[in-house]
């Protein structure tokens, strides 16, 4: 996979400001672009448009013979501008919100002459736009998975962001927040069973060696800029108010959760797919919110599943016409 660039010209953001361009830049996978089904890829907070292939951090669900096979399917995914991850540092960190860059991405999408996404996938943040970009395009979208994520800012997950928001001001800013953030991402049992109260040869405990080698390895990696816009796009997940007003898309998500989710907990995608009346695939894992970045042999089983059912569902609508 290689970034490519395109140019949004004209960009209005929500808050009135008009950007002359706005530069997204994007990678291509699998089959060429015009040639197969696309699914768009969503990135979450430290992601990037590498999904797949040697590098990519999702290379175990995404790639040739797995979950999303890249034989059959042309995996696009777009960088959220400000992640860093294309060089470019510009604009505030507060300078977009999440429906923002869904805008972009769905500005894009329209760039590069596609008329209809297959699937949308994310986890996390992006889960939140795979919502949102659903929201925005319901007719060009066939299907929405989104992954441990909601469809709004709880007031748990707004606490959690203002947490680093202080942090990133503070002292190893990069640091202390991946600290903290690590503790959002697992969950008491899954560290309790990890370390068992070990320490290291000098008596540190392991848990925080652990913890220090996360903060360190973040803060080699990643821009400051970066993870702030990240942290504050997280905190302005908003596609709706009420489950209720998302009943439009009611035939095309698929929600996918986990049930030790500590930053967005199980309960409320019981109780959004039980609002909504659609399919909820839940992910049995001790390790929280990065479960789905561990729990990969459920993982790409229940995107089978999904991608199966969708396709008895939709051959069932032909028959019935």
């Amino acid at each position: 996979m290689k970034l490519s660039y395109l140019s949004i010209p004209n960009f209005v953001t929500h808050r009135g400001v008009e950007l002359e361009e706005v530069v997204l830049s994007y990678e291509v996978a699998g089959c060429p672009l015009g040639t197969a089904p696309i699914v768009l890829v969503c990135h979450a907070l430290t992601g990037n448009s590498s999904v797949a292939g040697p590098t990519g951090w999702w290379a175990s669900l995404i790639g040739e013979g797995q979950g999303i096979d890249t034989r059959a399917y042309t995996i696009l995914s777009f960088n959220i501008p400000g992640n860093g991850y294309d060089g470019r540092v510009c604009y505030s960190f507060d300078a977009f919100d999440l429906k923002d860059v869904a805008r972009l991405f769905v500005a894009g999408v329209e760039q590069l002459g596609i008329e209809q996404i297959e699937i949308v996938l994310g986890a996390s943040m992006g889960g939140a736009l795979v919502w949102q970009i659903g929201a925005l395009i319901p007719d060009k979208c066939q299907q929405l998975i989104p992954i441990a994520s909601h469809y709004k800012a709880s007031d748990w997950l707004l606490a959690q962001t203002e947490v680093q928001r202080l942090l990133l001001e503070g002292p190893k800013p990069l640091e202390h927040a991946r600290i903290h953030g690590m503790l959002c991402y697992r969950t008491p049992q899954s560290l309790n069973h990890r370390f068992s109260g070990e320490q290291c040869s000098d008596g540190t405990p392991k848990i925080l060696d652990w913890l220090h080698y996360h903060g360190k390895a973040l803060a080699e990696r990643f821009q400051l800029h970066a993870y702030q816009v990240m942290t504050y796009l997280t905190s302005t997940i908003a596609v709706a108010e009420r489950a209720e007003e998302l009943r439009f898309l009611r035939e095309k998500v698929s929600i996918v959760s986990i049930d030790s989710d500590l930053l967005f907990p199980h309960y409320e995608a019981e109780e959004t797919a039980a609002t909504l009346g659609v399919p909820l695939y839940t992910i049995h894992s001790e390790h929280g919110h990065d479960a789905f970045l561990m729990a990969y042999d459920q993982l790409t089983e229940i995107i089978h599943d999904i991608l199966l059912n969708n396709e008895t569902q939709h051959y069932d609508s032909n028959e019935d016409r």
